[in-house]
């Protein structure tokens, strides 16, 4: 545990002294789970965003995005739920003030569970080797049965209470697994009691004249209240896909963990409207697309896991998350729901309008169903860096900070360095920049001996390094290394441009 609170507490430093994350308003000490991301920052956070936008519209055709506005009708958050149901369960430490989230306490000791079960089948996989039957091995082994029945005997149980509303409940859950504060170990907790999360503005010239209003907590109903819009403009067939990105506001009243829980954040998520009926087809169709484009980023499959839902959403009929090793242990990245057609059907009760599709195929009108996938995109960015973040020790003995970020995403493509400053190799530089650059974002670097400069751009996350020396002049050749071997290979200046687009390409990567 200890370990992975240096390696949380190394991302975090290093993001700021990298130009990642920082604090937001820092000169006026910050302001609590707001960040700003800087300069490399922003770069990843774009590169992230179009990975997801190109994959989900670009290559289907039968997905389309839209960005819809971040005010919205109050009425909207009526129709769906948010207004009376966007709620969190939050319970206090009398003794340490802290406030946490009832509901994550209590999942925090089912993981610790799961993790003594697998601890035992990593001990017995290694005892017996390439003979090991890990099924079997559960099936029969009474202590690792033991944990993994309580832990599912307790996370039913949660989600059972939530459902039902049983705050009550969850208190005396917490109360019977003793489980205390994790910064104090003080079991002397208050009720459990429900936040809503919503921001509240004011929209309007006056007070006396002004409305209230909503800032959104989630994107997904901007797509549903423009269902008609896209599909008659459009001339959407189902099934059919909405896409957006964009901001979300949740007053979060317990935020921690750095950026993996904030107060405004981006989501990126895509609703795809189905027949009645095609929905669980299309809801396993789309669990298996998106855990592939996880994977196509290399950043571990060991990394991943699904975890299927006990308790559901009022909206929902199937529910399971992707969760992804954060240096905090296994949380939630995306989700992707089977919401059936709950928030159609919400929208035309509270608007009075028609939001319906006609089948030709069927010869009938009808509400679609749909499939919702919902992925954080900061939570995305802390997965990318958090995994890409290395300590190495390199066969001289020495070691070296890399951040090895899938080149795809990587904010900076190239470093192009002249090995000294003077004898042209500046110009030649310069030179080679002017070139590449309207492909590529790349950057020029001088200062400092060339190892250090190495070191750098390794420890910043730039894939290649181009150096350019006093044979360049008269060869027009360029030393290329590679960031995650170190490999150094000569190439001709003209090739720059396909090197680097080898190691960037879209296609390859989304592929695999």
């Amino acid at each position: 545990m200890a370990k992975q609170e240096d390696l949380f507490k190394n991302v975090i430093s290093h993001a700021k002294e990298y130009g990642y994350i920082f604090a937001s308003s820092e000169i006026y000490d910050g302001l609590s789970a707001v960040y700003d991301y800087g300069q490399n920052g922003a770069e990843l956070k774009k590169n992230i965003r179009e990975y997801w936008w190109k994959s989900m519209v670009q290559l289907n055709q039968n997905i389309v995005g839209i960005d819809a506005s971040i005010l919205m009708h109050p009425k909207t958050w009526v129709a769906s739920g948010h207004v009376d149901a966007f709620n969190d369960p939050l319970i206090d430490n009398k003794d340490s003030k802290k406030r946490y989230r009832a509901d994550v306490l209590v999942e925090d000791f089912a993981e610790k569970l799961l993790q003594k079960a697998q601890k035992e089948i990593d001990k017995a996989k290694k005892r017996f080797g390439d003979s090991f039957d890990e099924e079997q091995f559960v099936a029969t082994n009474d202590r690792v049965g033991k944990y993994l029945t309580q832990r599912k005997d307790i996370l039913k149980r949660l989600g059972d209470s939530l459902t039902r509303e049983d705050l009550k409940d969850v208190k005396a859950l917490i109360e019977e697994l003793e489980i205390a504060d994790p910064e104090t170990g003080s079991k002397n907790w208050t009720d459990v009691r429900q936040f809503n999360l919503m921001f509240g503005t004011k929209m309007g010239a006056s007070a006396e004249t002004s409305s209230d209003l909503y800032l959104r907590p989630e994107t997904a109903q901007g797509i549903f209240v423009n269902f008609s819009n896209v599909q008659k403009t459009g001339r959407m067939k189902i099934p059919f896909g909405i896409a957006q990105t964009g901001k979300a506001f949740r007053n979060e009243i317990v935020a921690r963990q750095f950026i993996f829980r904030m107060r405004e954040f981006e989501q990126m998520e895509m609703q795809f409207f189905v027949r009645p009926g095609d929905e669980m087809k299309w809801y396993e169709h789309w669990k298996e697309e998106r855990i592939k484009w996880h994977y196509s980023l290399n950043l571990g499959v060991e990394n991943y896991r699904f975890h299927d839902h006990d308790k559901l959403a009022h909206y929902a009929n199937a529910a399971a998350d992707i969760e992804f090793d954060f240096p905090f242990g296994f949380k939630e990245l995306e989700g992707i729901h089977s919401r059936t057609d709950f928030d159609l059907k919400a929208h035309e009760e509270h608007s009075g309008k028609k939001l319906r599709f006609f089948d030709p195929e069927l010869n009938e009108t009808y509400v679609p169903y749909v499939i919702e996938t919902s992925i954080g995109l900061d939570r995305m960015f802390l997965a990318v860096l958090s995994s890409s973040l290395k300590e190495e020790t390199l066969k001289d003995g020495s070691s070296r900070t890399v951040l090895k970020l899938p080149a795809v995403l990587a904010p900076t493509k190239a470093a192009i360095l002249p090995l000294v400053k003077k004898d042209g190799l500046p110009e030649l530089a310069r030179t080679i920049i002017e070139e590449l650059q309207w492909d590529f974002r790349v950057q020029y670097d001088e200062k400092d001996a060339i190892g250090r400069r190495y070191r750098r751009q390794d420890a910043a996350g730039t894939p290649l390094c181009i150096t350019v020396d006093h044979d360049s002049l008269e060869d027009n050749e360029v030393t290329v290394r590679y960031r995650d071997s170190m490999e150094q290979k000569r190439v001709p200046i003209s090739e720059l441009k396909k090197i680097i687009e080898e190691e960037v390409n879209f296609k390859k990567w989304i592929t695999g």
